[in-house]
């Protein structure tokens, strides 16, 4: 019989799912705060149930000897070292979608407390006074409402908000006009958003591209009288620059949830008039906490006694059979996804997949969802291969598939394709008798790459001198080429250059190559190898 620990407090129902399905269960809810005492009981278990308290590093699982699957009750993700879990063949699931309606209606209810200034209100009242003339609100009705980020939750707050005749506007890199037009907004670009908008609500993950996506130069963009609704993650907005907009009367107010720093106990909107802040109470709702602490115990008895996996962020949902075989594979479909996200910059309507010879006899729901995951990294860093598929039909991204009989020199391969409204990018890879995963065809042009965590991709017009520009800019700056593909179609058309580097190109590089004026387009990958 498996056995799970449970280290973090979870409910009664979900502790008696474990049992009724067959699994012994230890409820241990506060050992997950004790690091010593859970590094001396963690080898006994085959399953580790746990919510955020819990940290789960890689000194952990050296203990680990029996652990074969993580589950957190809820989306989060940041107290395990799911590199570490990956190395020691430890799957990390999650429940993503467990708490999408209690983080959207808190953010809803957020903009109904800075509307009417309901906190400052209710302690004026708590304290006798009858401030009546001090609390002018206004009302949500027939306002603009931006959204910023319209996936699961986003559409959610979407829907609420039709629902009390405002009129949205969506600004998301992945969603379609289509999709859009679904949901019942206007899809905007972000500067338009922030000009027109009345409340601001923020539903994206942090990555490098949203840090500080309200920073004092958008917040300056915004109009005057603006109110910004924070539910999402910590770090999307410029605190600093948020408490002086207020100060200034620019932003009339602000309601936050999550802060660049948690815990929260200082911050430069602390003690603000106009500013409501919660400590990080989107999740925190009876029936969320209920829900995500039982889809963790289903999913992970499920994969304890039958194998079946759901939800993992660091295995795909293969059966046994294929992962055998098509190891290999999967990781070629998400490296191929990964170059073309880090590659497309606007947004995405469509990815199409083809697959040749031996791939196409493969689990073919499997390796979309690997492409899929890959190409939507670039923008959801959390995103896995059971949620990409969800995400990206919620915003419209249409996904295709074709097979074909073997034609040409390789066994198999696969071609993903992106298709934007201005263009179409593809990438072809291919994986050799060896089991590793190669880059055969970007862009039409023919090359033969091997796949680093470190890469870099260069166009230019086919001339000499761009290969020695190439070396020497990187040579002086002490980058070391580990390896080095060229390609073109013809003479004088674009050539490329696709290299894997021994260490992450840092912008200096990056700008000096950039300066030499022979590059079409300088840009660095990072892989997961």
């Amino acid at each position: 019989m498996p056995k799970v620990l449970v280290s973090d407090k979870l409910s009664e129902t979900a502790v008696q799912i474990f049992r009724d399905r067959g699994v012994e269960v230890d409820y241990l809810p506060d050992v997950g705060k004790d690091k010593e005492k859970l590094a001396e009981i963690i080898g006994r278990y085959d399953g580790l149930a746990i919510r955020s308290a819990t940290k789960v590093t890689a000194k952990l699982l050296e203990n680990a000897g029996k652990l074969k699957v993580i589950g957190r009750a809820g989306i989060g993700v940041d107290n395990v070292d799911i590199p570490a879990a990956s190395k020691k063949g430890v799957i990390v699931m999650n429940t993503p979608f467990g708490n999408s309606v209690t983080t959207a209606e808190h953010a809803i209810a957020l903009m109904f407390a800075v509307a009417r200034q309901l906190p400052e209100a209710s302690v004026s009242t708590h304290e006798g006074k009858w401030e009546k003339n001090r609390f002018m609100g206004v009302e949500l009705f027939n306002k603009t409402l931006g959204v910023i980020g319209a996936g699961n939750i986003g559409s959610i707050v979407i829907d609420r908000a039709l629902g009390l005749h405002m009129k949205v506007l969506a600004y998301d890199p992945f969603l379609s006009e289509e999709r859009a037009k679904d949901l019942g907004v206007k899809k905007v670009e972000l500067d338009e958003l922030l000009a027109k908008a009345d409340f601001i609500t923020m539903h994206v993950p942090l990555t490098d591209k949203t840090r500080n996506i309200l920073s004092r130069e958008n917040l300056e963009k915004t109009r005057k009288g603006v109110r910004i609704i924070n539910a999402a993650r910590g770090g999307l907005i410029d605190e600093e620059a948020l408490a002086d907009l207020l100060k200034s009367g620019h932003v009339a107010g602000a309601a936050l949830d999550v802060f660049a720093t948690e815990p929260a106990t200082a911050s430069p909107l602390f003690g603000l008039p106009n500013v409501v802040v919660t400590p990080h109470l989107g999740a925190s709702t009876t029936e969320a906490q209920e829900n995500v602490a039982l889809q963790v115990a289903e999913q992970m008895s499920d994969y304890l006694l039958t194998g079946a996996v759901q939800n993992a962020l660091n295995m795909p949902s293969v059966t046994a059979e294929e992962a055998a075989v098509m190891g290999p594979w999967l990781k070629l479909a998400g490296h191929l996804g990964v170059f073309i996200g880090q590659m497309t910059d606007e947004p995405i309507k469509a990815i199409n997949v083809l697959y040749d010879g031996v791939a196409s006899e493969m689990n073919l729901k499997a390796l979309n969802a690997a492409v899929i995951a890959g190409v939507m990294q670039a923008t959801n860093p959390d995103v896995n291969m059971v949620s990409a598929p969800v995400m990206a039909a919620e915003r419209g991204v249409q996904v295709a598939t074709t097979t074909q009989a073997k034609s040409g020199v390789f066994d198999g391969y696969i071609k993903a394709t992106v298709v934007t409204d201005t263009r179409e990018r593809s990438i072809a890879g291919t994986v050799f008798s060896d089991g590793k995963p190669r880059f055969i065809q970007i862009r039409g042009i023919n090359v033969d790459a091997e796949i680093g965590e470190h890469m870099l991709y260069t166009r230019n017009r086919d001339v000499p001198g761009v290969i020695g520009a190439l070396g020497m800019t990187l040579g002086d700056l002490g980058v070391n080429i580990a390896n080095f593909t060229l390609g073109r179609t013809k003479t004088g058309d674009d050539a490329i250059a696709i290299l894997y580097l021994d260490e992450p190109l840092k912008p200096e590089a990056l700008e000096a190559l950039r300066a030499t004026g022979k590059f079409l387009q300088v840009r660095p990958l990072q892989f997961e190898v």
